[in-house]
């Protein structure tokens, strides 16, 4: 790839990953710890809080494990059934916010350090390539900023 192609690619995805998680900053900023991790009366729904908990170890799994090769440890289940302090979770927002610029630049300079890390359920993890994954990572970040908006406004119309 040409150097203003990757300079153009790596500030999209950064641009964008870092618009979904300062918004969800922002929402969880705004709640309280019940509102946080109150699940809303849908079926398959999840509070904020394990959306949110969803996103740093998906990002941290994509960009930090996989990309990177730093071997973050992550329990994907677990983070469905997260429940905390949502200012806690803001201070993880943040760090990865630090981070995932890092993680991209290695991605369009390097590719994929660890094609063997573990923490998906995607069957293709080990065949990705970096654009996949950069634009997996993205999507992700902003489907469940959908969510959590979403999540955020269900639980405001039900007086939370």
């Amino acid at each position: 790839m040409a150097g203003t192609d990757v300079d153009e690619i790596y500030q999209a995805v950064v641009a964008i990953a870092d618009e979904s998680l300062a918004h969800m900053q922002k929402i969880l900023s705004q709640m309280s710890c019940q509102q946080a991790n109150t699940v809303p009366a849908l079926p398959g729904a999840n509070s904020a809080y394990a959306i949110v908990t969803h996103c740093v170890g998906m990002t941290d799994y994509w960009g930090g494990s996989v990309i990177a090769g730093l071997r973050i440890p992550r329990d994907r289940d677990s983070e469905f059934e997260a429940h905390g302090d949502p200012r806690d979770l803001c201070d993880e927002v943040e760090r990865l916010r630090r981070r995932f610029p890092g993680w991209v630049r290695v991605a369009l300079t390097e590719g994929i350090r660890d094609r063997t890390a573990v923490g998906t359920t995607r069957s293709n993890a080990q065949t990705a390539s970096p654009t996949w994954v950069l634009l997996h990572i993205v999507r992700e970040l902003s489907q469940h900023l959908g969510q959590l908006e979403i999540t955020r406004d269900l639980l405001v119309a039900n007086g939370h």
